[in-house]
């Protein structure tokens, strides 16, 4: 298969992208406190001169006690934080590239490194992690309204300091996703349901609202998965049509670009098709997709964390 078209230009409403490559977003809890230092600017400003298409940050967390649930992941509001990550993006653009900041609400999500932090913080659609485990508290109709104004507000400061699009996180069981997960989303009112269009509210009304911050012209990329990391197996389409029943509303809302996280992209979404997970996000509703999920690895990239070593596919012709 040719790799030729990964090194075309792409461009869509604000975003000019030198090539299709991107830097899948990569939470490192580097950010003291929740203030990104002047390495984190570096970090990135280093990636952006290896110049890779758009970057996307680490998650970032939106104006919510809960959103995070590490001390050292980085905070999106506040004077001082949105300061610290205007140097970041003017970073990264004095090295030639593009940003975009990936908005994150962590949800029922315990924190990885024993950070000590209330659990009565944590907020979810049902107080619940998993469909076996209750962790924190269900969110109330102001927690709700709260957290897509905080979305927004998020979203607004991001074209404000001058990054070049914007993600939201609605991936790998975490807050958007517990609202798309049955086993996660047991409300009955008006963001629960029995269909995942109705489960599907809650995002429709974040990118509503992100759409209203930022105007028409302002790439909004919306970050997905079947998969959580509370369940490997979980689904939340078993058909195309279930899929289309899923994504199409979050279009319609006004997500531009749909981000498309599997374990392994190389592996068919459906049997009847060799179409990824991106591809059949972008056959059902038009849109321009993003593919993740062990690129450039030999294996599953839990594999890379216990010393496999992988193998290049094919040789590129470095002369370009």
């Amino acid at each position: 298969m040719s790799t030729n078209t990964l090194f075309q230009p792409f461009s869509f409403k604000g975003l000019k992208l030198p090539n299709r490559i991107v830097m899948a977003p990569m939470t490192r809890g580097f950010s003291p406190n929740g203030y990104p230092t002047k390495d984190v600017a570096n970090y990135y400003a280093k990636r952006a001169a290896a110049e890779v298409g758009p970057i996307i940050s680490e998650g970032i967390g939106i104006a919510r006690p809960a959103s995070l649930n590490g001390a050292n992941f980085s905070r999106f509001h506040g004077e001082q934080e949105l300061a610290c990550w205007k140097q970041v993006i003017d970073a990264v653009h004095a090295a030639g590239g593009l940003m975009i900041p990936q908005l994150w609400h962590v949800g029922a999500v315990s924190p990885p490194y024993g950070d000590d932090l209330p659990v009565d913080l944590f907020e979810s659609p049902s107080g619940l992690n998993n469909p076996d485990r209750s962790f924190g508290k269900a969110m109330t109709d102001a927690d709700i309204a709260d957290t897509i104004a905080a979305f927004a507000s998020a979203a607004a400061d991001a074209k404000r300091l001058g990054f070049d699009a914007v993600e939201l996180h609605g991936a790998h069981g975490y807050l958007i996703d517990q609202f798309f997960w049955k086993g996660t989303n047991r409300r009955t009112d008006r963001f629960g349901g029995v269909t995942i269009a109705e489960r599907g509210r809650f995002a429709v009304e974040i990118i509503q609202a992100v759409r209203a911050a930022v105007g028409s012209d302002f790439a909004i990329v919306l970050r997905l998965s079947q998969w959580k990391q509370q369940d490997y197996t979980a689904r939340l389409a078993n058909t195309p049509a279930e899929m289309e029943e899923w994504l199409q509303p979050l279009v319609d809302a006004g997500a531009d670009i749909l981000h498309c996280s599997q374990r392994r992209f190389w592996e068919p979404e459906f049997d009847e098709s060799d179409l990824n997970f991106a591809g059949w996000a972008k056959k059902l509703t038009g849109v321009p997709t993003i593919t993740v999920g062990s690129v450039g690895l030999s294996s599953d990239f839990m594999g890379a964390f216990s010393g496999e070593v992988s193998q290049p596919a094919l040789k590129l012709d470095t002369d370009r």
